[in-house]
């Protein structure tokens, strides 16, 4: 049995995120956002991309690079 990828919309993914769609759409255009797939006119993002953009994201305080969790900055 095969897996499907399933993929969520704008405010399904800001959902997951807890963020506002309005706020992933602006990552959307500066970037730094989660990577997304454009079919057509619409946006769609997976949720594995989700999570991995999440976990990017990870810090040990509001003063880490995001070098403290992987002990890059020992």
């Amino acid at each position: 049995m095969t897996e499907q990828t399933i993929y969520l919309d704008t405010q399904r993914a800001a959902r997951l995120l807890g963020l506002s769609a309005k706020t992933l759409s602006r990552f959307r255009v500066s970037g730094g956002g989660p990577v997304f797939h454009k079919f057509g006119s619409l946006i769609r993002y997976r949720r594995e991309d989700l999570e991995a953009w999440a976990d990017s994201r990870r810090r040990a305080s509001t003063s880490d690079d995001g070098t403290a969790l992987s002990g890059a900055g020992r």
